[in-house]
């Protein structure tokens, strides 16, 4: 929140002079007081004023701009502020040109994302907010906020019902989308959620050539990092989504669980199965992790062989999670 002492108080001001400002009501005196600047103060008392009002007019636009530029997360100034643009008819191509500076320095603030959400719902142009979108993820590949937008953005307008400018290609470009964030962070977990969600988005059931690209995908990345829990969530989900068994990649988790991959140059080349690459940490601990879950999966005989590999990552490789690993031999050792 600014303090800048140069700004000019709406008290100040004659064209608010008609305006009578209302405090914060405290109710007591509070035993530690938030320290609000004088400048948000002030105008906070204005915006109290225009509420009980119900004045809506453009230089209420102004008021809360400025509020929002001290607090982006006021969430009551957002909501007058829309209610106020569709109270006077204001241009809402201007206010999404002031939420592109906006969304982009606050990117980690709900309320930016919801106004933007409600103007790109009345002005029905969802193409252009994939640009945007993808201009705003190079300052954060990760954030949670553009990605929930994004994926909100291709499911409302991609309902039956929608009738909108460019839905007809909406999607076309996002498993590429998908795949060049991955490829530029490999560990970039919301890019893997995100082919995730392109991918499985129908409900129905999934062609056998694309469950086999999305395994032979994901096997190629785990190769290229073998111990990125992203890549073998992002398996996992594969298999589990599809009804696919875990023991159908058995042979290629197998080869992340050696202390050193003995693959030579002269070795013929599986490339259904790729091995990890040369100087990578073995073995990795999500591959045993899931090499211990096929097992599982197999039952009988395999139970036990599970819950040794399970007293291993909680013994040695992974003592961090060990109650977890104990848990998991309790939960396993009724049906030994």
């Amino acid at each position: 929140m600014s303090d800048d002492s140069s700004v000019k108080l709406y008290s100040q001001r004659d064209d608010w002079a008609d305006v009578q400002p209302l405090e914060q009501y405290e109710g007591v005196t509070p035993l530690v007081p938030i320290f609000y600047s004088e400048p948000y103060k002030d105008a906070s008392g204005y915006l109290r004023a225009i509420v009980q009002s119900q004045e809506k007019s453009h230089r209420v636009l102004e008021l809360t701009e400025f509020i929002i530029r001290q607090n982006p997360g006021h969430y009551t100034a957002w909501q007058y502020r829309w209610q106020t643009l569709n109270a006077i008819n204001s241009p809402l191509d201007v206010e999404l040109k002031l939420m592109d500076e906006l969304a982009a320095k606050y990117l980690k603030t709900y309320q930016v994302w919801h106004h933007r959400r409600l103007l790109v719902t009345a002005l029905r142009k969802p193409l252009a907010e994939l640009d945007f979108i993808s201009v705003v993820l190079e300052q954060d590949t990760k954030n949670y906020h553009t990605w929930s937008y994004r994926q909100w953005l291709l499911s409302y307008f991609d309902r039956p019902e929608e009738d909108c400018e460019g839905k007809d290609v909406l999607w076309d470009g996002e498993l590429a989308f998908a795949e060049k964030m991955v490829r530029e962070d490999i560990r970039n977990n919301s890019a893997w959620h995100h082919r995730f969600f392109v991918v499985f988005r129908e409900k129905k059931e999934i062609p056998e050539d694309v469950v086999k690209r999305e395994i032979q995908y994901t096997k190629e990345m785990i190769s290229v990092a073998p111990n990125n829990a992203s890549s073998w969530n992002y398996l996992r989900g594969v298999l589990d989504r599809t009804g696919t068994p875990y023991h159908s990649v058995k042979e290629f988790v197998e080869l992340y669980t050696v202390n050193r991959y003995e693959g030579s140059d002269d070795d013929v080349l599986d490339v259904s199965n790729p091995g990890p690459q040369r100087g990578s940490h073995l073995p990795a601990i999500p591959a045993v992790e899931f090499l211990a879950d096929i097992l599982e999966q197999e039952g009988g005989a395999n139970i036990p062989k599970a819950i040794e590999i399970w007293k291993n990552l909680g013994n040695d490789l992974d003592k961090v999670r060990k109650n977890y690993w104990d848990f998991r031999i309790r939960d396993a050792r009724p049906a030994t």
